[in-house]
């Protein structure tokens, strides 16, 4: 599968430009690529409490619609962040849709400092069927949880997927972790950051990643905007998985509440 990290700039509470820079990014990417991935609440950028009611927006809503037609045009997966408004609660929610299809919704769980008061934590984790890739979700905060990743991992997850909008000093951290949990639970992981300046004088850190199934780096961006380009053979699981089956020997499963839905899609509901 070929994957692509859309590395972009953004404005905080400019959907108009936020949107039209993606809708740019889908129309530009490579020739072969199957996955494109954006950063962290990348449509909306990041609210406040007191805007988040006017950037949200439903699952079915005009910023989803419109990349979900581009996607289509383009024979495209997208994994994407925005501001869900799902009935006057809001989440930072990252959606992977396949054309116009929403295959997977995730409402972050872990919630950073700005993200409190925003929003509300999501309550569960899952997985989806993506060309028979089992694929999982995390923004940002989520993957310097061992437990996040893991979630993921007890519901069969061969790709990691984070939609990352981390800023200075803390990109070191997301770089050591997003090894980590590939390495954890023997999956491949890819992460897209955004880079320039935000609000209040914050830096994004860039160095988006793609990282194989032993906890290794494929590639790793700078701090300029780009998009990069990685195949994953996912036979390598396989050879990953041969010596250690580290699901298979933990001495300590997750608490929660597994739903396993007809469509192929498998929940961890938290307790």
């Amino acid at each position: 599968m070929q994957v692509e990290l859309a590395q972009l700039t953004g404005r905080d509470g400019d959907t108009a430009h936020n949107l039209a820079q993606a809708l740019q990014a889908i129309a530009a990417c490579r020739a072969g690529t199957r996955l494109l991935v954006f950063p962290e609440t990348y449509l909306t950028g990041f609210p406040t409490p007191e805007n988040v009611a006017a950037l949200a927006e439903p699952l079915n809503g005009p910023s989803l619609t419109a990349i979900g037609k581009a996607a289509a045009a383009r024979g495209l997966a997208i994994a994407i962040g925005f501001a869900e408004d799902d009935d006057g609660t809001f989440y930072n929610t990252t959606v992977l849709m396949d054309g116009q299809d929403i295959v997977l919704a995730y409402r972050k769980t872990h919630l950073w400092a700005s993200d409190r008061g925003v929003f509300a934590p999501g309550d569960r984790y899952g997985t989806a069927l993506l060309d028979g890739v089992r694929v999982g979700l995390l923004v940002c905060f989520d993957i310097e949880f061992p437990e996040s990743a893991r979630a993921l991992g007890e519901l069969g997850a061969e790709l990691l997927i984070v939609t990352n909008g981390n800023m200075d000093p803390y990109g070191p951290t997301h770089r050591t972790a997003i090894m980590a949990r590939a390495m954890e639970n023997q999956a491949y992981a890819v992460m897209a950051n955004r880079v320039g300046a935000g609000d209040d004088g914050l830096v994004f850190a860039g160095g988006s990643a793609a990282v194989d199934p032993n906890g290794s780096l494929l590639l790793e961006a700078g701090r300029e905007p780009c998009a990069q380009t990685i195949d994953l053979d996912f036979h390598r699981l396989a050879e990953a998985r041969r010596d250690y089956r580290y699901l298979e020997e933990r001495r300590i499963a997750l608490p929660g509440t597994r739903i396993d839905h007809a469509n192929g899609v498998r929940e961890l509901l938290i307790p």
